[in-house]
């Protein structure tokens, strides 16, 4: 298997991580990622496989200590179903299913739009950042309104999102991982509270429903919770943005905002670039044998350019769907996003009302991405209207 380095916090790594995928997909199935030390996939077909193959999951059959200063993050994360397996997580997610339904986020349409407008409405004249007039706020009031809490705590969930989601960064410090136990103490804390007297109707209300059952403890109800903010909200803001600055950029800003259009947004320039699956046996895949507990890096974004499953892959086009292979953007098998519906419903609205309501968007400032790997976001996106 060949080797290859390339460090995830490089500045042009973070700007332009393709070109390093397209190195790993052309040495084989699997290479080397020497800076993660484990075998990485970017080929759209082995990473697809490894996702579904239930020999491989989230769970590491041999956790590290970790640091004292880290306790209260992993008082969340331990029971949050993105990190478990069966039989728990068969439970936990048929459990959040009642609640989470497609009927539930399909009936969000309309309030979803309101809200959408609402913040085009508030938007100021001249030049602005759209991560923080649209992007930022929009997902986390549609996540505060799904929950059943007060939208005025939305900086609150803003917050903590941010702050957890630090320690999944390559460039995670001390500082990082403090913040983040201290977040996720402190919305366990207003978890609590909120869980006390849940608003009816609230997905929190729900979920304290399940769990009077006894069949969901109040940790799990909590980390739920934070699941759905920190999963949805911050890979929704990073899909927005990157989104917006990849239609402007291959000048079809104003074409129509249909369902094909928000796969090829997922495709181009998706939000998480790499999700890690551990073997949970002594695993032979792809001419590599894995030892229980190695890792393996699946490249999603660098799937989503695979030329073998999408001609022409760096190209924005739309029209590629529905003919061809969905992204993978979500991930595929037994973890397959949870959220799903409700982001590809917040693309679909929040897209056509900024292109119905602002035609002649354009970008003013080259786009940066931010150093925040493995997320893939901008820093801003400053655009005026015409």
């Amino acid at each position: 298997m060949q080797r290859l380095r390339q460090s995830p916090t490089d500045p042009g790594f973070v700007q332009d991580p393709y070109p390093f995928y397209d190195r790993l997909r052309a040495a084989g199935p699997l290479a080397i990622w020497e800076d993660y030390a484990m075998p990485g996939a970017a080929g759209r077909d082995t990473v697809d496989a490894l996702l579904r193959d239930r020999r491989f999951g989230r769970e590491d059959p041999f956790p590290p200590d970790r640091p004292a200063h880290q306790a209260g993050f992993w008082a969340v994360e331990d029971h949050s179903m993105l990190e478990l397996e069966p039989p728990r997580h068969t439970r936990l997610r048929a459990q959040v299913l009642r609640a989470f339904t497609s009927r539930r986020i399909a009936a969000m349409g309309p309030e979803i739009r309101a809200l959408a407008h609402q913040l085009i409405d508030a938007m100021p004249a001249g030049p602005f950042d759209l991560l923080e007039a649209f992007a930022r706020p929009f997902p986390v009031r549609v996540i505060a309104r799904l929950l059943g809490v007060p939208e005025a705590d939305a900086p609150h969930l803003l917050r903590w999102s941010n702050a957890m989601v630090g320690m999944y960064q390559a460039r995670r410090s001390h500082a990082d991982e403090v913040a983040a136990a201290e977040a996720a103490t402190e919305f366990t804390a207003y978890l609590s509270d909120i869980l006390d007297a849940p608003r009816p109707g609230g997905l929190i209300a729900r979920l304290a429903e399940v769990a009077a059952e006894g069949t969901l403890s109040r940790a799990e109800v909590n980390a739920t919770c934070i699941l759905l903010l920190n999963a949805g909200h911050e890979a929704t803001v990073h899909t927005l943005g990157n989104g917006v600055a990849g239609l402007c950029a291959a000048g079809l800003w104003g074409a129509p905002v249909t369902e094909a259009l928000v796969e090829e947004v997922l495709r181009h320039d998706p939000p998480l670039h790499m999700f890690t699956r551990y073997a949970l046996e002594d695993v032979a895949a792809f001419g590599h044998r894995f030892a229980r507990g190695d890792r393996v890096g699946l490249l999603l974004a660098g799937a989503n350019r695979d030329p073998a499953a999408y001609p022409d892959p760096a190209r924005f086009d739309p029209a590629r769907f529905p003919d061809a292979p969905p992204p993978v953007s979500f991930g595929a098998g037994l973890h397959f996003c949870l959220g799903a519906p409700l982001a590809r419903l917040e693309l679909l609205e929040g897209l056509r009302a900024l292109t119905a309501r602002l035609p002649g968007l354009r970008v003013v400032e080259p786009p940066r991405y931010a150093d925040i790997y493995h997320f893939h976001g901008l820093n801003r996106l400053i655009v005026a209207r015409d």
